[in-house]
């Protein structure tokens, strides 16, 4: 049985060790970059739907999660952003990485 969505969930940085706070952060980006992380919910693209189908049934795959870049030195494809999707049938798992 597949799942369609997921409830949406806010996830938010909590550095862990002294270097990690170093790490967070961005000297020439918008203030909502870096921030932009979530758990269900609906993506937010930024070229366009890009939802994968599963190789195993053919299904639209269910979005899980989006992660953002979380400072300059780590910074994913110009400030982009990655999306989990998971297929709940066949236990699939694909990652769409998006630039801004």
């Amino acid at each position: 049985m597949r799942m369609h969505s997921i409830p949406g969930f806010r996830l938010l940085l909590e550095p862990l060790t002294a270097a990690s706070a170093v790490a967070q952060g961005f000297r020439w980006a918008d203030d909502e970059i870096g921030h932009r992380h979530q758990l269900g919910g609906e993506p937010t693209w930024l070229q366009g739907d890009a939802t994968p189908t599963c190789p195993e049934c053919g299904e639209a795959m269910t979005f899980y999660a989006q992660l953002d870049a979380i400072g300059d030195d780590y910074a994913l494809a110009d400030v982009g952003l990655l999306y989990v999707f998971v297929c709940f049938n066949d236990y699939e798992a694909k990652v769409v990485v998006q630039s801004a």
